[in-house]
């Protein structure tokens, strides 16, 4: 390939969008069949949220079932995609100072990865590291992190950040499947608009008038201040952030996703 690797923010909702076929699973497909092939894929997950920033490096990561109260055929889901170990020296040569730890055995793939990445990448060949969210520092050390993992892209990295820019799942209405609330869409607007037109001024949104019910935890938030670092590190270069889907479900959750080319 010419040029940096593409980086994604996957809004992944659901842990049933990996057994299912829709628009959104149809988008992620159409992703990764048009993406340049990965030497690895590094994700950040919101669903590996713990008090440290650390990365897996495990040779075979396990596929992790975080969830309950869903039907079997979701526990039965495998992703079993190689890991990389050498990669997480890359990745605390590249963010120095930032301490990043090497998980060798307590995570793996988590369904906030796999669910996206059986659709992108069914045949799980792919080498896949996880970027733990570190719960413990402020919005403004995610997205400098993000910033500095830049040069992982030029060296073959997909960078995939796997949330929600709207998750409260307090205000799910199961009579609202495919739509959002007004509020939902406001906020779910104005980061389109920060994303789109600049990304490295994201954290404006914590003023927006919807950000405490868009937001009522990061887990979900923060994946995608990874991607708006990145982005704005991309900016002074002719980096472009473009839409990949847009959408809502059960009326509190935004399904958007972004592609930084």
């Amino acid at each position: 390939m010419t040029g940096p690797m593409p980086a994604a923010f996957i809004g992944h909702g659901s842990p049933m969008n990996a057994v299912e076929s829709n628009r959104f699973t149809a988008a992620w497909s159409g992703f990764g069949q048009t993406v340049p092939r990965p030497r690895a894929i590094l994700v950040i997950s919101a669903h590996w949220y713990i008090n440290a920033t650390a990365v897996t490096a495990m040779a075979r990561p396990r596929t992790i079932h975080d969830f309950y109260g869903f039907p079997r055929e979701l526990f039965e889901v495998q992703y079993p995609a190689p890991g990389l170990p050498e990669l997480a020296e890359e990745i605390s040569d590249v963010v120095r100072p930032t301490w990043v730890g090497a998980d060798v055995d307590s995570w793996g793939i988590d369904h906030g990865t796999w669910s996206v990445l059986v659709h992108a990448f069914p045949d799980a060949s792919i080498p896949v590291v996880q970027l733990a969210i570190n719960a413990n520092e402020p919005a403004e050390y995610h997205l400098h992190l993000g910033a500095k993992l830049t040069p992982l892209r030029e060296r073959g990295v997909l960078i995939v950040g796997s949330g929600n820019i709207v998750h409260n799942l307090a205000g799910m209405d199961p009579g609202q499947p495919e739509d959002g609330f007004a509020w939902a869409k406001r906020f779910d607007d104005a980061a389109h608009g920060q994303l789109t037109h600049s990304p490295a001024d994201v954290l404006t949104l914590e003023a927006h008038r919807d950000y405490a019910a868009a937001v009522p935890t990061p887990d979900h938030f923060i994946p995608m201040l990874y991607f708006a670092g990145l982005a704005g590190a991309a900016a002074d270069s002719g980096g472009s952030v473009d839409t990949l889907i847009t959408g809502y479900t059960y009326g509190s959750l935004s399904m958007t996703s972004y592609v930084l080319h």
